[in-house]
């Protein structure tokens, strides 16, 4: 994916799960979680795409303008992804043990974004890691490459199966 096919993905997605009918900015605030999984992922794709050269507020910002959304940078979706960004190295460490028969090399940008995200969901929130692993494979089915959402399955249950022996 090239770094403007991110735009018209989320105008796809904003247009149709949100409604803009009218000119007005669509609120962060009428986001539903799922909705908020997709825009965290795409905020985390935007920034992956300018290989971290660019803030997330600068893209936060780019994306309130493109797109006519309110995104504070306050919000709770932007907190997560900064979070997500600033771990990433760690997050990557705590599934790569997990990635049978693949090198980490060999992972597709969006695959690696989506086990980044719920590798930090499991570690950094209580959401009951059944909704985390779902959530992920969703993520995978409309962005990542065809037939990842299992491997994400397969990574994330392992990785849960393996705190749940630790604990």
């Amino acid at each position: 994916m090239k770094k403007n096919d991110t735009r018209s993905v989320v105008t796809v997605d904003r247009d149709e799960q949100l409604g803009t009918s009218d000119n007005q900015p669509q609120s962060y605030k009428n986001l539903s979680r799922r909705d908020l999984r997709g825009l965290i992922f795409h905020l985390l794709y935007a920034v992956e795409s300018f290989d971290y050269q660019e803030s997330l507020a600068a893209i936060v910002d780019n994306f309130n303008r493109g797109f006519d959304l309110d995104i504070s940078l306050e919000s709770e979706a932007v907190k997560m992804a900064q979070s997500i960004l600033d771990n990433r190295e760690q997050l990557d460490e705590l599934y790569k043990p997990l990635l049978e028969n693949w090198r980490f090399e060999r992972i597709g940008v969006s695959t690696k974004l989506i086990l980044r995200f719920a590798t930090w969901e499991l570690e950094h929130t209580e959401t009951n890691p059944s909704i985390v692993i779902n959530e992920a494979i969703e993520l995978a089915k409309c962005f990542a490459e065809k037939d990842s959402y299992r491997f994400i399955n397969g990574v994330l249950d392992r990785m849960v199966k393996t705190r749940v022996a630790r604990e």
